[in-house]
């Protein structure tokens, strides 16, 4: 099998680096108008949530090629594979890969209580079960993946790195998070009521986090990603 190009390589990066950044552009900016709609309260809800249902998907396609970016990312010289596209690995003692596999665990469980809130007739309970908590842990899962990534651009420690393109992404993706955390404890249904702890930080909370990471996903794409190269030292 023929080894590929170093140009190749990151030809290969570039696209799948592209392919991420335009999946969260669409997606923040889906669940981006998706709050406003929720928030301005004229059209149905839904047409709301399958607003909301794409942009999920798009943030779970972008998650998912942020695994593929971080697992197509290292290169070993004596693999012969590296030829083809990997679609999946393991690499937990990686914090790049961590990170984007916390991402994506984030964007599914998002896409559980997406799919949830199609759901008519739903008591409180039933409601904070199957719509709340999934979305509350989706955005821990974005809070821990930030946070991770936040430590790989900064080489360990969480610092502030203006001049570094992917500091820029990280740090407002990140920013994002912690809106979106604080939209999902908002949105916490009391059970007296019925209704959301504050429906306004729900749907602007969730405004702002979506428009950070539409903003992220589009500096992403003037982002290059790189080749780590390995070799693997054999012993005589």
């Amino acid at each position: 099998m023929t080894r590929p190009t170093a140009t190749a390589e990151s030809a290969r990066l570039t696209t799948i680096n592209s392919v991420a950044a335009v999946a969260f552009t669409i997606g923040g900016s889906l669940f981006a108008v998706g709050a406003v709609l929720a928030q301005v309260g004229e059209v149905a809800l839904l047409t709301v949530n399958i607003t909301y249902l794409v942009g999920g998907f798009f943030f779970s396609l972008g998650g998912y090629a942020s695994v593929l970016l971080a697992v197509n990312g290292v290169v070993r010289d004596d693999d012969p594979t590296n030829a083809a596209i990997r679609w999946w690995g393991y690499q937990p003692q990686r914090r790049d890969w961590l990170s984007a596999a916390v991402l994506f665990v984030g964007t599914l469980l998002f896409a559980v209580s997406l799919v949830a809130a199609f759901a008519e007739g739903l008591t409180p309970r039933q409601s904070d079960g199957w719509i709340w908590f999934p979305d509350i842990l989706g955005c821990i899962c974005f809070l821990v993946s930030g946070h991770l990534a936040m430590l790989e651009v900064g080489g360990g420690h969480v610092g502030v790195h203006v001049h570094a393109l992917s500091w820029w992404v990280v740090a407002v993706n990140q920013l994002g998070s912690v809106l979106f955390f604080l939209a999902g404890l908002a949105a916490f249904v009391r059970p007296a009521t019925s209704a959301a702890l504050d429906a306004g930080l729900v749907n602007w909370g969730t405004f702002a986090g979506a428009v950070c990471f539409a903003i992220g996903g589009a500096v992403q794409l003037f982002d290059k990603p790189t080749t780590t190269r390995t070799v693997v030292q054999h012993t005589p």
